[in-house]
């Protein structure tokens, strides 16, 4: 982790969820940008569903060689 932490909700708060674990930034951002608040519910902690997601598996091979506060604009878009 770099010096920046984003704590996410792995089930968002608006659908109960509690549980928060710490995100690089960008990857909060890259999460958010492409999983609406009802799918990130229904996936809650699988990372291995996010992951597989096309758009996330092609930021996280992207992401893998940068320093660990790298920023860039949200990687993705919601559809």
């Amino acid at each position: 982790m770099g010096q920046r932490i984003h704590w996410h909700h792995t089930v968002p708060e608006s659908k109960g969820g509690r549980q928060i674990v710490p995100l690089h930034p960008i990857c909060h951002r890259t999460i958010h940008a492409n999983f609406t608040n009802a799918q990130l519910a229904r996936i809650g902690t699988n990372r291995e569903l996010i992951a597989q997601n096309e758009i996330v598996a092609n930021f996280l091979i992207w992401i893998a060689d940068k320093p660990a506060d790298f920023y860039a604009p949200t990687y993705g878009k919601r559809g």
